[in-house]
């Protein structure tokens, strides 16, 4: 069977799982002689939006793993907004080097029930978004060959495969339905409560030039006082990754507690892992 469309999909406030979506699409895209497509649905406008897919179409998906599930306020946008239509598709997950527990199984079981055929998976390991010394760097050159080489792996069993019935159904890792999201734990062991904490700006350092605002994936930033921050707030750490003066930053005592929990206990780099 040929593949006429390849689009790259994530939701990346960090820019991690852009950057792995990405270089799998267009390596694939480069092989069958095609212009790679991309869908960020990280900013909330996007999201307000339902994408139609197509037999010949291949969908690379990807998501960052919080609290060992998929974010629960992104959930909503992968359950009702991208339509399949016995497409083919590549679901990963991006995780901080402590684990991917249910997020791959859960967003495998969501492609399946929106009219995708997961035909391979992945769970990449990646920098923290707040515990940034854990896996510091990556995804790195060999974890973007890796990926690149799954994803050509998938495109030339595609072009042997007569259609996407050929594919058995894929089986990951974790449980589905998926089970509670993980609880955060503090460096005494515990519970960290940190649901409500939001970002804090340094105003000697901050120019109002408004980033943090546009990169905000609840959009919960006010464009007019960046310093207020009205709406939701995920910890995806987008305004503290992307502020050039690095001017946003979180003081909350559980929050900072488990980040030194993670970087204490989780040092050891994980593997990725495939399933095919």
């Amino acid at each position: 069977m040929k593949i006429r469309r390849v689009v790259a999909a994530y939701f990346s406030p960090t820019g991690n799982t852009e950057k792995l979506a990405k270089a799998m699409a267009r390596a694939v895209a480069e092989a069958a002689g095609l212009q790679a497509e991309t869908l960020d649905f990280t900013r909330p406008e996007a999201r307000e939006k339902t994408y139609e897919f197509g037999p010949d179409d291949l969908l690379i998906i990807g998501l960052p793993v919080y609290a060992g599930r998929l974010p629960n306020k992104i959930l909503p946008f992968v359950q009702e907004n991208l339509k399949g239509n016995g497409t083919l598709s590549l679901p990963f997950v991006c995780f901080g080097n402590r684990a991917f527990d249910d997020g791959i199984a859960e967003l495998v079981y969501e492609q399946k029930n929106t009219g995708f055929r997961p035909a391979a998976a992945a769970a990449f390991v990646t920098q923290h978004a707040f515990a940034t010394n854990l896996s510091a760097g990556r995804p790195k050159t060999q974890d973007i060959e890796d990926a690149k080489a799954i994803a050509i792996g998938l495109w030339k069993a595609v072009e042997a495969a007569g259609s996407a019935e050929d594919f058995a159904d894929l089986t990951v890792d974790g449980n589905t339905p998926p089970g509670p999201y993980y609880r955060p734990k503090r460096m005494d062991g515990e519970p960290a409560v940190f649901l409500k904490a939001k970002p804090l700006t340094d105003v000697d350092k901050c120019v109002r030039c408004g980033t943090c605002a546009r990169v905000c994936s609840m959009g919960s930033i006010d464009p007019e006082d960046v310093t207020n921050v009205p709406g939701i707030c995920i910890k995806c750490q987008a305004c503290v990754a992307r502020c050039p003066m690095g001017a946003k930053y979180f003081d909350d005592p559980d929050f900072l507690s488990h980040k030194e929990m993670l970087e204490a206990n989780f040092a050891e780099e994980k593997p990725n892992t495939v399933w095919i």
